[in-house]
């Protein structure tokens, strides 16, 4: 697997003289498409580096047990060997992961669509929960969070919620969060104090830019009409809510977030243009159709990725076996601590699959 990084420095040195080109600023395009492959290069070779130092030091040490005959020194290289092994097996497995195919979407912004799903009120409570949490850890990683469409209730919570998500790497950090979550807790409405379970699905969509996806217009039907839900100033007073449907797929989507029809009318498309590209994505790849299903599956409770007990103040992520007793601060937006084993529970996934 290593074979390819023998000519890596000179990979980075190449790379660095095309940055430094004059004019390549008037071409932005090529100007990332280079600077992101010095990005991941520089990183390669650092580690590289690291791992065939490891390797001589260790060839080096092995030849002094063979030529020494000071019984002090001798131990201390058998101590250095034992570190040194550690050290490049820790090495390996972090050159492995790094030159694992890397997901073409990783690096885009997303589309989050979280619904209520068993539990009535209580499950539109807690999507408004989850979106709130997800809010939260985007603004701790510097992330950009805007409303596309959203169905509220008359009690502060969501039937439905979407919106788009934009940032470094967002897809890359998120895109497990696609399932079904479920809540255990005492609901507001409960005068008995019993404990209700309740269920949010959640799925994430890499954003679809244009050049992506050439929708036809005449394959789109748009019809308008008047918003509802809570008032405000051109609620219900205008027609300035849109759906549009992609008449060969069928998908519809509603927005009249915005008072603007015009505004409604872009951010539709977007969501769709997105629904769409992960449709594509999923017939040319058998597997994530059934990967979504069982991801996201109805919103029925029995179909769960993640728990959120309260009174325990419990999360568990099944698809790992993770236990966390701080889900106060999970909600709060401290995600890393679920999402980081995450990543490196499917990144291992797939450095077996390669072996």
């Amino acid at each position: 697997m290593f074979e390819q990084l023998a000519d890596i420095n000179e990979r980075k040195k190449v790379l660095e003289d095309r940055l430094s080109e004059p004019g390549l600023m008037k071409d932005p395009a090529r100007f990332r498409s280079l600077a992101k492959e010095h990005a991941q290069v520089s990183k390669l070779d650092v580690l590289y580096g690291r791992y065939r130092k490891a390797q001589k030091d260790l060839e080096a040490n092995r030849r002094l047990l063979q030529e020494e005959d000071d019984d002090e020194i001798l131990e201390l290289a058998r101590v250095e060997n034992e570190e040194l092994e550690e050290r490049i097996k820790a090495l390996d497995k972090e050159l492995r992961l790094a030159l694992l195919p890397r997901d073409p979407n990783d690096e885009k912004n997303i589309l989050l669509e979280i619904r209520a799903g068993t539990g009535g009120d209580e499950a539109a409570l807690f999507a408004s929960d989850l979106f709130r949490m997800y809010n939260r850890y985007a603004e701790q990683q510097g992330w950009k969070v805007e409303v596309l469409s959203s169905n509220p209730i008359g009690i502060g919570g969501y039937k439905e919620i979407i919106a788009l998500i934009s940032g470094d790497h967002v897809y890359s950090r998120l895109k497990y969060e696609s399932g079904t979550h479920r809540v255990q807790r005492v609901p507001e409405t409960e005068a008995q104090g019993r404990v209700h379970t309740s269920a949010v699905t959640v799925a994430v969509l890499p954003e679809a830019e244009e050049v992506e996806l050439q929708i036809n217009p005449a394959e789109l039907k748009f019809d308008v009409f008047r918003s509802s839900g809570p008032g405000g100033q051109s609620v219900n007073t205008t027609d300035s809510a849109v759906r549009v449907t992609h008449l060969p797929t069928g998908l519809v989507v509603s927005c009249q977030d915005e008072k603007s029809q015009h505004k409604n009318k872009a951010k539709a498309l977007q969501v769709l243009r997105a629904r769409l590209l992960d449709k594509l994505e999923q017939e040319q790849h058998d597997r994530i159709s059934s990967d979504r299903k069982s991801q996201v599956g109805s919103g029925d409770r029995s179909e769960r990725i993640r728990t959120y007990n309260f009174p325990q103040n419990r999360l568990t992520e099944h698809r790992i076996n993770l236990t966390i007793y701080r889900l106060d601060s999970v909600m709060l937006g401290h995600l890393d601590e679920v999402i980081e084993p995450l990543m490196l529970h499917y990144q291992t996934e797939t450095l077996k699959q390669q072996q």
